[in-house]
């Protein structure tokens, strides 16, 4: 396995880890999304053991996804800036924020690279 996959394997177990931890802390209506969307994190885990280049373009839409959603969500900014409670607001930060951040910016970084050393060999 490559540095390079290694490391969105490494970011995609460490939201879905922080997934796992919020999804009991969170808001009992949202279960069902919370699951579905810790669901999507778990395959892409699995495709990117097997095929890299097939997750870069989902890894970075579905961290804008995420990192739109927590913005546009109230009830998430009211959480996250006033730190109540403590644990849904370091999970929010770190898995919503920081995580998805790298997971961004570390498949458009392999993106940008495949590409570029696919037209230096031809």
């Amino acid at each position: 396995m490559h540095l390079q996959q290694k490391i969105i394997v490494v970011i995609l177990i460490s939201i879905s880890i922080m997934g796992i931890i919020g999804i009991p802390i969170g808001s009992p209506k949202f279960v069902t999304n919370a699951i579905v969307l810790e669901s999507v994190f778990i395959v892409l885990v699995i495709l990117s053991l097997w095929r890299l280049r097939y997750t870069l373009v989902p890894n970075m839409i579905i961290a804008i996804v995420v990192i739109i959603g927590n913005t546009a969500s109230p009830k998430h900014i009211e959480i996250m800036s006033t730190f109540e409670p403590l644990e849904n607001a370091i999970v929010l930060i770190v898995g919503g924020y920081i995580l998805q951040g790298l997971l961004m910016l570390t498949s458009m970084w392999i993106f940008k690279d495949r590409k570029h050393l696919r037209w230096k060999t031809q």
